[in-house]
């Protein structure tokens, strides 16, 4: 069963890896580059600011550093716990996809993928009624995990684990956000 999970992975990262062509390369590293992404958390930021004010975006801000450190702490565990090669580095795989960017460190699972749907988990659960179309912020973590497919780091099934820890992650947040929330800000 496992073989077929590992085979299925295997042929889906070839499929959408191999959707890509050198004329996109360029593009697809400059999403997968998570301080290319500081203009959007900026606006982002700025929208909840001007609905919640000041200190309740503090707040969030607070909840949300504490989402990405243990997101990313869990991923760091599991990571080394597998270690998996990423694709790039996996000598089975890497000849028959094309490998854009090479990382040293294991892929199981996916960082940029649970780090951004944890955190648009917890925002859209915390301000889906300030804002009408609050659910396109799930196209961020779908756009910049599917960059790492792209590049060759990470294998599909690594990609919907992250996307998995990082949704239950989010709404455990949520939860400890929501339970704390009355205290700081009544009414």
């Amino acid at each position: 069963m496992l073989e077929k999970i590992k085979e299925l992975d295997v042929n889906l990262l070839v499929y959408l890896n191999g959707l890509g062509s050198e004329k996109y390369d360029k593009f697809w590293l400059i999403i997968t580059e998570q301080l290319n992404w500081t203009p959007f958390f900026l606006l982002l930021f700025y929208l909840i600011y001007r609905k919640v004010g000041g200190k309740q975006t503090l707040y969030i801000l607070l909840f949300v550093a504490i989402l990405i450190a243990f997101t990313d702490q869990t991923c760091n565990l599991f990571k080394h716990t597998f270690q998996r090669l990423r694709p790039c580095n996996d000598p089975d795989v890497n000849t028959i996809i094309r490998v854009v960017q090479v990382r040293k460190s294991f892929s199981f699972f996916s960082g940029h993928a649970a780090n951004t749907m944890a955190v648009a988990t917890f925002l859209y659960l915390v301000l889906k009624r300030h804002f009408k179309y609050f659910g396109l912020l799930f196209l961020w973590p779908l756009i910049f995990a599917y960059s790492r497919i792209y590049l060759g780091l990470h294998y599909p099934g690594d990609i919907l684990t992250g996307y998995f820890f990082g949704a239950i992650f989010g709404f455990l947040i949520f939860l400890a956000y929501r339970r704390l929330k009355p205290q700081y800000f009544p009414g």
